[in-house]
């Protein structure tokens, strides 16, 4: 992986196919995540369900759960006959459900098999990277991820990404445990300094600022929340800044009204495409009008691409009375 990559973070119910696509569009250099999908769900569920994806989401990363290698290996072999480019372990979720699995974040206290399961995926062919916390609750976080760490490198992964907190798999829900628990950026930078590995970092990184300094001092920077909930700041790390990147936007925008088209004909519903566009407008001028639109006749049964289309327009017709109103105040 190159040096300098900025991926958006596997999300749950958020990093869907649609998302991907116009994450994509807005900029053509990241690195795309899936949400987690578990090996067991992949090897006994509907595969295209969970793993269908457009060509142009690539170069993408399916992001697996799991404790078990000979299902994470299976499930590895499927994603490389389905085209993936890279599959990655998640050993970071703190939800309730993948600690009755023994999966996701608790396994940041078992290096041995996470180094295990890591191995096997690599079976798969494609390359392997991981995905963790600094710890889990008691834990010393300079032992915790050297180990789960040593454990990747020594198994083959290409990359290691640390969301730069503990999990606190007691007395936090998973919500908490994406703002509570403090970061420490420090500590991943003594992790990169330590290794040969590609690291990268990922938590509370929200800016194009942040993401320039981060990256002076490992190898990339993976974005969440910030990066779905304004999606701006994705253009914006793109290059297109000012009103190129309110043009950019419009004509991302415009691009997704025949992709909306397209799903809606093969019996999907336009809010699954638009619920991921609604903060692409976020503090310019017919932001509001573009969210509202969306969220109340997007959502109706039977909404088609002309809602998309019409919440477009009144953004640029508002920017337009916009400019209008300052070239006024100027003259």
């Amino acid at each position: 992986m190159d040096r300098g990559t900025i991926a958006v973070a596997p999300m749950m119910e958020w990093t869907d196919r649609h998302c991907r696509v116009f994450h994509r569009r807005l900029n053509p250099s990241l690195r795309l995540f899936t949400e987690m999908v578990t090996a067991k769900a992949i090897l006994f569920g509907d595969r295209e369900r969970l793993l269908g994806f457009s060509a142009e989401e690539r170069p993408l990363v399916l992001q697996l759960g799991g404790a078990e290698p000979e299902e994470l290996a299976s499930a590895s072999r499927i994603a490389a006959e389905r085209g993936y480019d890279e599959v990655n372990l998640n050993v970071g979720c703190p939800s309730d459900r993948v600690q009755g699995g023994r999966f996701g974040a608790c396994l940041m206290r078992e290096p041995a098999l996470v180094g295990e399961c890591l191995a096997a995926m690599g079976e798969g062919r494609l390359p392997v990277t991981l995905k963790c916390r600094l710890g889990v609750d008691e834990q010393d976080t300079e032992v915790a991820l050297d180990a789960v760490a040593d454990a990747a490198v020594a198994a083959g992964v290409s990359a290691i990404w640390v969301h730069a907190r503990k999990a606190w798999l007691k007395g936090l829900s998973p919500a908490q445990n994406r703002d509570v628990p403090p970061l420490d950026y420090a500590r991943v930078h003594r992790l990169h300094a330590r290794l040969d590995t590609f690291v990268g970092i990922n938590g509370g990184i929200a800016d194009a600022a942040a993401v320039a300094g981060q990256l002076a001092l490992v190898d990339g920077v993976m974005i969440g929340r910030a990066a779905y909930q304004r999606p701006a700041l994705l253009a914006e790390l793109a290059g297109h800044t000012g009103g190129e990147g309110f043009a950019h936007r419009l004509a991302v925008a415009r691009s997704m009204v025949p992709y909306a088209e397209a799903w809606i004909a093969r019996g999907g519903r336009l809010s699954n495409v638009v619920r991921h566009m609604l903060g692409l407008f976020h503090g310019a001028p017919g932001a509001r009008i573009f969210r509202r639109t969306l969220t109340v006749a997007g959502q109706a049964p039977g909404a088609g691409p002309d809602v998309l289309a019409a919440a477009i327009d009144a953004v640029e017709a508002e920017a337009g009375r916009a400019r209008a109103h300052r070239e006024a105040r100027a003259a």
